[in-house]
């Protein structure tokens, strides 16, 4: 983990959102060899605290991107050891049961419409926020326009609510598949009012 902080501190664009470094200047930073960099990486793929935003090809590095979601997933346990105060503030960043704010009590059903990649997100977004996706996740209904995904709300307030809140993990989850659209658009009913743009 020291390693991953290292390249977060030296190289992490917060206005970007990225981290474009090569493997070999990885090794250079940790004075380990090019493989020891290159298993590095894999293993924080794989765990998921990293997303590869693009991948590395001849005379162009890699970029990635933190995963936030899985970052508060791993670590929740122990926020306590920080501080009460610092649990208490990171713990709006987690869905929490009491704070659930509905629109309707009753089942959304899901879309008949299949759009590429959105019902395994979906399935994901399930998981991890069961009290809210009722309310808030199922109501959506997703179609694809060319490399665009327009996932439309049932209200503009819905549209603005779903980015707000679930827009990174959204993206996040697109970001580890196959099938991540090149702009995912949340709008309400009418596109001409609300529209809030996620781009990769």
């Amino acid at each position: 983990m020291t390693r991953l902080i290292s390249l977060i501190t030296a190289r992490y664009n917060w206005r970007t959102d990225e981290l474009s470094m090569g493997q070999r200047e990885m090794a250079s930073l940790w004075g380990v060899g090019e493989r020891t960099a290159k298993r590095e990486v894999k293993r924080w793929l794989t765990s998921g605290l990293l997303l590869c935003r693009r991948a590395g090809v001849r005379g162009r590095v890699a970029s990635y991107r933190l995963n936030f979601m899985r970052i508060c997933e791993m670590t929740s346990p122990f926020w306590s050891l920080v501080g009460t105060d610092f649990a208490a503030r990171m713990s709006h960043h987690i869905p929490a049961e009491n704070r659930v704010i509905r629109l309707d009590a009753h089942r959304v059903e899901r879309p008949t419409v299949k759009v590429t990649g959105w019902e395994s997100v979906r399935d994901q977004l399930a998981a991890l926020f069961p009290a809210q996706f009722e309310a808030w996740i199922a109501p959506l209904v997703a179609r694809n326009e060319g490399d665009f995904l327009f996932l439309e709300a049932k209200s503009g307030f819905a549209a603005e609510y779903v980015k707000t809140h679930f827009g990174r993990d959204i993206l996040d989850a697109f970001a580890a598949s196959e099938n991540a659209p090149s702009r995912i658009v949340i709008r309400g009913p009418d596109a001409r009012g609300g529209l809030a743009s996620i781009d990769r």
